[in-house]
């Protein structure tokens, strides 16, 4: 089967289940094995999760479905995404064929430097106490790359020292000291919290106070990644409304967005059921992801929108977003679950970075498929559509059953549980 290697794939979603296999498979040349662990035949079994965690008693799986259409700095990515939620891998997309007529996503990425922090407490003076760490950068820095030998092979190491005194805290003031350390391609947490445990006394030594916390930090606002692109106004032209009212809308939409935080808040969700469902693909940790973004979505005090959409001069628009995403292709569950290799295998990914370049691009993707239903024909059209399979399912409906249920809820335009019952029954009794 020939198939060009172009992550535009018309119909995707139309084809049978093996033959999208077939095609992920061809794309990233899959061996037999991995093929077997996409579909769920091989992959994560019981005994490899019971190295994984604690007190295993099975394992839970959830669908992994591709997105399409993705070029990002012009390099075409098929992209596997873990989610339960229908409609999010149509809506990122579709919302990639959309940046796809303008040349796709620029995305870019800082070096991927974390922060560690040392809580120093029962100090005289926290400024002196500062001082006298900064005195001694070059010996704590050296210090740390002194037992990170491996890390340092592939150009990582400490890059920094920072201090920060909080004189008014609950229980009185306290030192902050933060190391700044390049973790390359790993997410770099057990890295940090060895190097930051491995300094603690030195630092009690050089103050004079007491170390308490000893971790990494997860807002790593130096590890930011970003994506941008335009979309011509044409390409947002539907039958009720025109490309010029639509990118209007967006930018409505974007601004509200960035200036009420109760609409920022389900506006950064959104833009997170994207993003998460590569970082779950992957096998990275989601709750770090999402707990640094949400943190820097705040990072001046009020809780803001994680993207920018304005219009051209010439009336387009113009989509971009920031966030930090700390993520790594080597250690953790990345190297031992099957699926999570087969995912890196399949958007080729080659470092961290560029990892984290791609979830850039989702999360912009899936933020303007959001905004663009909400603010033109209701987010519900298109969501409820994809919600009639699993109403069809609940309802009783299998095999050639449910594309009927389905068709026939659409065609009613009455996309409910009770409604899909009711056919299954009528099914039922015309079939008895």
């Amino acid at each position: 089967m020939a198939q060009e290697h172009t992550s535009r794939i018309p119909g995707f979603y139309k084809r049978p289940l093996t033959e999208r296999a077939a095609l992920v498979a061809q794309w990233a040349g899959l061996n037999p094995q991995e093929q077997a662990a996409l579909l769920g035949v091989a992959g994560l079994n019981a005994t490899q999760a019971d190295l994984m965690i604690e007190n295993v008693v099975g394992v839970y799986g959830l669908p992994i479905g591709i997105a399409t259409n993705f070029l990002i700095n012009d390099v075409d990515v098929l992209i596997p995404m873990v989610i339960e939620e229908p409609s999010v891998v149509a809506a990122i997309s579709n919302a990639a064929k959309l940046f796809r007529a303008n040349g796709g996503f620029r995305a870019s990425s800082d070096d991927p430097i974390m922060i560690g922090q040392i809580q120093v407490l029962d100090l005289q003076d926290v400024y002196v106490a500062a001082g006298a760490v900064m005195a001694q950068r070059e010996r704590l820095l050296a210090e740390a790359n002194a037992i990170s030998s491996s890390i340092l092979q592939y150009g990582g190491g400490a890059r920094g020292l920072e201090v920060r005194p909080l004189t008014d805290t609950s229980v009185g003031p306290m030192l902050i000291v933060h190391l700044l350390y390049d973790t390359r391609d790993a997410m770099g947490a057990n890295t940090i919290n060895t190097t930051v445990e491995y300094l603690a006394p030195m630092i009690e030594e050089i103050t004079g106070g007491r170390v308490n916390l000893r971790i990494l930090s997860n807002l790593s606002d130096r590890r930011k990644a970003r994506a941008e692109g335009m979309i011509p106004a044409s390409e947002l032209a539907t039958a009720d409304i025109s490309g010029e009212d639509a990118v209007r809308a967006i930018v409505e939409a974007g601004a509200f967005a960035e200036a009420d935080p109760y609409r920022a808040t389900t506006h950064n969700k959104g833009i997170m059921n994207g993003i998460d469902a590569v970082v779950i693909a992957t096998g990275n940790d989601w709750r770090a992801v999402e707990a640094g973004a949400h943190a820097y979505a705040a990072r001046d005090g009020m809780y803001r929108s994680l993207t920018h959409w304005t219009m051209s001069p010439a009336g387009d628009l113009i989509g971009s977003i920031e966030l930090p995403l700390a993520v790594g292709i080597v250690g953790g569950a990345t190297r031992v679950h099957p699926a999570a290799q087969i995912a890196l295998k399949i958007m080729g990914i080659s470092s961290a970075r560029q990892l984290s370049e791609i979830m850039a691009a989702v999360g912009l993707a899936q933020n303007l498929a959001a905004i663009r239903a909400l603010a033109t024909e209701g987010i519900q059209h298109g969501h409820m559509r994809m919600h009639a399979r699993q109403f069809a399912v609940a309802a009783g409906a299998s095999g050639a059953q449910v594309a009927q249920v389905v068709q026939q809820m659409i065609d009613e335009d009455n996309i409910r549980l009770e409604r899909a019952q009711q056919i299954v029954q009528g099914m039922k009794s015309a079939g008895s």
